[in-house]
């Protein structure tokens, strides 16, 4: 595996840091800033803002860029908005550099899934995804508990310096890495990255990630509630249980890292699958300390082993188009990360308690499971006239599927390289 690859994962692990620490550090920012604590809640928020509007468009304005050069400008920009929001004493500017950061965060995110995919052979794409995606359950484990252990021993402006210092390190790793140029001088087309992404099942697996993604995330974004509340486990026992989350999503990345390249569909199905038991499994013992805290541990696990099959599978899919793919997947990504807990918070809201987020999160992951089976029976039925329109579950590279080539491979058979990067 290139040693960029890892670059880049790092270099999300500094930036994912920033993304989550937020969560362990609102009242000591709130107390500072003057505001309450809901209105401190509110920056997370503008994170998610940033992120959902910064992948589509900083993938058009940065598509004739080459790799290096916009990773950089990114990493860049995020540290900027670190060391003003550092300083700052206005909530109104700490808020704007939340919306700025995330929406170059996005930008990183879909040029470095671009570049990982592009650095390594089409066997080993899910891999490099593992890699890559691994920064944020990296910064998950590690990063967001010693980003608050800072904030509480040293103020939460010391988090944000230290959010800064480690994207400066950062992109002093892509600018060793990552080459400063494009490959036989390609050039990008909007137009042509556009007309390739005109695939329908390549939409049905966007949709895919959103279920799947909402379905992990609506339980989730309620667990420490309901470890408290309904399970009545001890606040200080609460982050040792989210810590048994972030090992199994680890747990979980490495082995769908291992698996998306050579068995994506069974990735999937198996995954998903977990889900729907998982999380209703939590539903109907959440009153029950010991099953939970093993519960928390598997729905990490599952919740991430198939992120990396998400995140690579599409790059199959298309003739090119490969930066307009990887910000398809940031956006449905986040559009998970948004619902998911949209939808708990109604659930709870009405009356529900907490452990309906666990129904809610079985049904999520039980209409991803049919939105795989509906992209399977596609590929089967699709006319084998239209090769490019290919099943996204299969991704088997000893299996010979002209509608599963590789773009580049079936470029540089026809003579030109023609795949779209920045």
């Amino acid at each position: 595996m290139p040693l960029a690859v890892y670059v880049l994962g790092l270099a999300i692990f500094a930036q994912g840091t920033s993304e989550l620490m937020l969560a362990g550090l609102l009242p000591g920012m709130a107390e500072d800033l003057g505001v309450s604590v809901p209105d401190a809640g509110l920056l997370i928020s503008a994170f998610a803002i940033g992120m959902l509007l910064g992948a589509p468009v900083l993938a058009v304005l940065t598509l004739r860029w080459p790799h290096r050069r916009a990773l950089l400008a990114f990493l860049a920009v995020f540290a900027l908005t670190h060391v003003i929001g550092a300083v700052t004493t206005e909530y109104g500017v700490l808020f704007a550099t939340r919306v700025v950061g995330a929406f170059v965060y996005a930008g990183f995110w879909t040029v470095a899934t671009a570049t990982a995919v592009g650095l390594v052979p089409r066997n080993a794409r899910g891999k490099a995804m593992g890699i890559v995606a691994g920064g944020l359950t990296v910064a998950t484990i590690v990063g967001v508990p010693a980003g608050t252990v800072i904030g509480q021993h040293l103020g939460w402006r010391a988090a944000f310096w230290a959010v800064a210092a480690m994207s400066v390190a950062a992109m002093a790793g892509v600018a060793a890495t990552i080459p400063d140029r494009r490959p036989d001088g390609e050039v990008p087309r909007i137009r042509d990255e556009l007309r390739a992404m005109a695939v329908p099942r390549l939409w049905l697996l966007y949709g895919t990630t959103a279920l799947a993604t909402s379905g992990s995330l609506v339980t989730f974004g309620y667990l420490g509630a309901l470890l408290t509340r309904t399970t009545h486990i001890a606040e200080a026992w609460v982050p040792g249980v989210l810590a048994l989350y972030g090992a199994g999503a680890l747990l979980g990345i490495t082995i769908g890292g291992r698996t998306a390249d050579t068995r994506a569909v069974p990735t999937l199905y198996a995954g998903f699958g977990g889900l729907v038991a998982v999380s209703a499994a939590l539903a109907l013992t959440a009153r029950s300390p010991a099953p939970v805290v093993v519960l928390v541990f598997l729905l990490g696990l599952v919740g991430f082993a198939t992120n990396p099959t998400l995140n690579s599978r599409a790059f199959g899919m298309v003739d090119g188009s490969a930066t307009l793919v990887a910000a398809g997947n940031v956006v449905a990504f986040n559009v998970g990360i948004t619902v998911g807990p949209w939808l708990g918070g109604l659930a709870i809201g009405a009356g529900a308690g907490y452990a309906s987020t666990g129904w809610i999160g079985a049904v999520l992951a039980l209409l991803a499971l049919g939105a795989v089976a509906l992209g399977q029976l596609r590929g089967r039925t699709a006319p084998s006239a239209n090769p490019d329109h290919t099943d996204p579950g299969h991704t088997d590279p000893g299996h010979t599927d002209p509608g599963h080539t590789d773009p580049g491979q079936r470029q540089e058979s026809a003579g030109k390289l023609h795949r779209a990067r920045l």
